[in-house]
């Protein structure tokens, strides 16, 4: 209702608003049948299905639905208002890189909702919020509106989980984000001081682990191995770049000298065009030496994960983004048999979690044997400060 009363009472020349929701199927299911409801009566409205679009010939305005699993489909628009809905579950360069930008030019405003789903970027706008007068907040606890009477309310705690409960209701950013893999590990590392600033040690080798995108993400973490620590000391992720200008990357704008490149297994794989893999054409950019990650079940690999991450110290600046995704990794749930699948959830936070992964099934054996050389006692001496 806030985007057609908007829309009704803008004054630019074909204003443009949006109802942005996680996943485009979603904002469908949401707001879709709502916005046709309320903008029905009005004369002369055009309504268009297949692009999820409603036209308002009385002063050329438009509201239109998107999802931010495709939010590259937002670049080069501008708006005159959004409303981003499920905030909490986007990915977070949808509005700092594409929506941000398209409103600077006709000066717009936007609207965050959501549920809280631990501490990432809706926490992140949230506390923003608070600290500022040109925002307007509002948290909504199901204990204090009455919009839920008590008895449902009674009922709701003895079927959920005192997480599932705090962060529903009461929305709670503290709770831990249910279904998380490594949200607990996150949180302790947190307590341990293992998110901080993580020097670059020069004298010893970096190690990556890399996840594949085609049409998605690449995701990179850089890894260096002093003593019984593993250091995270940078975190590159790109989207929709050919795989050529990848090593560029690595070769060109990173300092480091590098031990190996831990690729996952369908690197292997010849594509049929050329014939040639994805690995050669690496080693052929001058990508060197390529450790190719042995196929093991997803469930090995979070292990793996889980076995490292007490060892793990993260540069809190430059692995920013793979810390998020780390803490926010999460199973899939089954909406019709309302249970968590084994499987995790695909979303954008899954390549650099997969990253990571790959990176814990080759560094956990060989920290674990005694033939595995470590860096050098002076490496770790400066670090603790010694």
């Amino acid at each position: 209702m806030d985007l057609v009363d908007a829309a009704l009472r803008c004054r630019k020349p074909n204003a443009r608003f949006a109802y942005i929701a996680p996943h485009y199927n979603q904002a469908k299911d949401v707001a879709w049948t709502y916005l046709k409801q309320y903008t029905g009566p009005l004369p002369h409205v055009t309504t268009n299905e297949s692009e999820l679009r409603i036209d308002l010939p009385a002063n050329g305005a438009r509201l239109r639905l998107y999802g931010a699993d495709n939010y590259d489909r937002m670049r080069g628009v501008y708006f005159d208002g959004v409303i981003l809905d499920e905030y909490a579950d986007m990915d977070p360069r949808a509005w700092s890189e594409v929506v941000r930008p398209a409103l600077s030019d006709r000066k717009g405003w936007a609207t965050f909702i959501g549920t809280p789903k631990g501490k990432n970027a809706f926490q992140e706008i949230w506390s923003q919020a608070l600290k500022d007068d040109d925002w307007f907040t509002m948290m909504l606890r199901a204990s204090e509106t009455g919009l839920v009477d008590d008895e449902e309310l009674a009922d709701a705690r003895k079927a959920m989980s005192p997480e599932q409960y705090e962060q529903e209701y009461e929305c709670s950013f503290e709770a831990a984000i249910v279904g998380a893999y490594y949200g607990r590990d996150m949180s302790q590392a947190a307590k341990d001081g293992r998110i901080r600033s993580v020097p670059w040690e020069p004298s010893e080798p970096v190690y990556t682990a890399w996840d594949l995108g085609l049409d998605d993400a690449t995701a990179i973490w850089f890894a260096q191995v002093i003593g019984s620590e593993i250091r995270l000391i940078d975190y590159y992720e790109t989207n929709n770049t050919p795989l050529r200008d990848i090593p560029r990357v690595l070769m060109n704008e990173k300092p480091y000298t590098y031990a190996e490149h831990y690729l996952p297994h369908d690197v292997e794989i010849r594509e049929l065009m050329s014939g040639v893999s994805r690995k050669s054409s690496l080693e052929q950019l001058g990508l060197r030496p390529i450790t190719v990650a042995q196929r093991v079940a997803v469930e090995d690999g979070i292990n793996a994960a889980r076995n490292i991450l007490p060892k793990c110290y993260f540069d809190a600046h430059k692995t920013e983004r793979g810390i998020d995704c780390l803490k926010q990794y999460q199973r899939e749930w089954d909406e019709k048999r309302k249970v968590f699948r084994e499987r995790p959830l695909h979303d954008w936070t899954s390549h650099g979690a997969d990253a990571f992964r790959y990176l814990a099934s080759c560094l956990e054996p060989r920290t674990k044997s005694s033939n595995w050389t470590f860096g050098t006692a002076q490496a770790n001496a400066d670090w603790m400060g010694v």
